[in-house]
């Protein structure tokens, strides 16, 4: 299930490979929750693929290929908020 998956590499701080409206992608998971239209979301620093580096929001049910790497990050990135208020109902987060 994605929603075990994700929040396993948020607790360990690993970055997650996936494919998002065909594009791989690689990104360092922040928090994963609820949005005001009831879609799990992921709130992600993208590494690679797609739209290029930086924060990035996902539907998870989009997410396809999801795998965690050995590929470990430090912490949270520069403008992380893990209140973040378009998230309704948060799962995990780091």
């Amino acid at each position: 299930m994605n929603t075990n998956t994700i929040c396993q590499a948020i607790k360990d701080r690993h970055v997650i490979s996936f494919r998002y409206k065909g594009d791989a992608r690689t990104a360092e998971p922040h928090l994963l929750g609820y949005d005001d239209s009831g879609d799990l979301t992921l709130s992600a620093w993208q590494l690679s693929g797609g739209s290029g580096v930086g924060w990035r929001d996902f539907h998870v049910s989009k997410l396809s290929e999801l795998r965690i790497t050995t590929a470990r990050f430090q912490g949270a990135r520069h403008g992380y908020n893990p209140n973040d208020r378009t998230i309704d109902r948060i799962v995990c987060r780091l």
